[in-house]
């Protein structure tokens, strides 16, 4: 138990926030959302991960209406866990899933969220 709490209470190593200069997941509301238990916190966050990475797929072999409805589940799921950063950018797609530009910066926000993700699991 000491390690998960040393994990949540760590990552202020550089390389440990978003390029926003905030950490990729909002602890305060994904404490609240599992009631303050880290185990679960944990496996939230690894399910987050893996529907991320699934959901870019979507996103960017998908055509323009699967791009929003996969960038909208995205952004739901973000949310939910507190990845403010991945959120955003998935709601930009949603609202332009067209714009090219968007996918890089969603992928950039994922990447930076899942390698956070990573290090409070090891």
């Amino acid at each position: 138990m000491a390690a998960l709490r040393i994990a949540f209470e760590a990552p202020d190593t550089p390389g440990s926030s978003s390029s926003s200069g905030r950490k990729p997941i909002d602890f305060v509301h994904l404490t609240a959302q599992t009631m303050g238990d880290k185990a679960l916190e944990i496996e939230v966050l690894q399910l987050f991960a893996r529907q991320a990475r699934k959901v870019m797929k979507e996103i960017t072999e998908g055509e323009r209406n699967g791009r929003a409805q996969a960038a909208h589940q995205l952004k739901g799921a973000a949310l939910a866990v507190g990845a403010v950063d991945v959120a955003a950018a998935a709601g930009a797609i949603e609202q332009r899933p067209t714009d090219p530009t968007l996918p890089d910066v969603l992928a950039t926000s994922v990447l930076e969220a899942e390698l956070f993700i990573l290090k409070l699991c090891r």
